[in-house]
């Protein structure tokens, strides 16, 4: 079962990524990290000259990200396994917030706190190696009332894990589905531009299905199913 658990892991990382509110904005992270602009990160001949500065720059971003998430996910079960005695009750608190979470991501009802973002000044962080770190870093405060549903919920997941090494391990393969296509799309722009514009007429559908899913794991986690 546990490979089932990182599977869902990692396909909430991809969805987080496709979500209508981080997609839009992979180019423009893309470009402030690269030092590049949109246009020269589409052109071939550009792109090529700068390949190892833009490659080298999203896996700092990546990795910025990644270590936030990571730490949450240890918190999780580490702070779950303090209260063991409550495991039951914790797992259904959980459970009943995903639903939530679900319900909202499916548009069944719509919960105005989690529609709100904070966006990132980007001027305020350098444009180097050390800055791509810090904005993946940032990338967490600023986007995290947007992926927060899919997020919590994998959180959820750690918390319900007896090791705080499942929840490191869990909370890795969320941000490698999150991680992954955006250095895709850092390698290759032109072709994640033309993605994008066609995948933007199925956020309605995404999110419903999205929902659905979550709202099915917040059920098992009620009904004390073992992830």
């Amino acid at each position: 079962m546990k490979d089932i658990s990182l599977f869902v892991a990692f396909s909430a990382g991809i969805v987080s990524f496709l979500s209508p509110c981080v997609l839009p904005m992979i180019p423009l992270y893309l470009s402030y990290i690269s030092g590049l602009s949109i246009n020269e990160l589409s052109n071939a001949e550009s792109k090529k000259k700068a390949l190892g500065r833009v490659l080298i720059s999203t896996i700092l971003f990546v990795l910025g990200f990644s270590s936030v998430f990571v730490l949450l996910g240890a918190s999780a079960t580490y702070i779950s396994n303090l209260i063991s005695t409550h495991k039951r009750i914790i797992g259904l608190i959980l459970g009943v917030v995903a639903i939530i979470f679900g319900t909202h991501l499916s548009g069944i009802f719509n919960i105005r706190l989690l529609q709100s973002e904070k966006r990132l000044h980007l001027t305020k962080i350098p444009k180097n190696f050390l800055g791509s770190f810090l904005l993946g870093f940032a990338f967490f405060l600023g986007w995290m009332p947007c992926i927060d549903p899919i997020l919590g919920t994998i959180l959820g997941f750690a918390a319900t894990k007896e090791r705080v090494m499942d929840g490191v391990i869990l909370l890795s393969f969320y941000s490698l589905g999150l991680g992954l296509p955006f250095i895709l799309a850092g390698v290759a722009l032109d072709a994640f531009l033309s993605f994008s514009d066609k995948i933007k007429r199925y956020f309605r559908l995404i999110s419903t299905i999205s929902g659905m899913l979550i709202i099915g794991l917040g059920i098992l986690m009620i009904s004390g199913y073992k992830f």
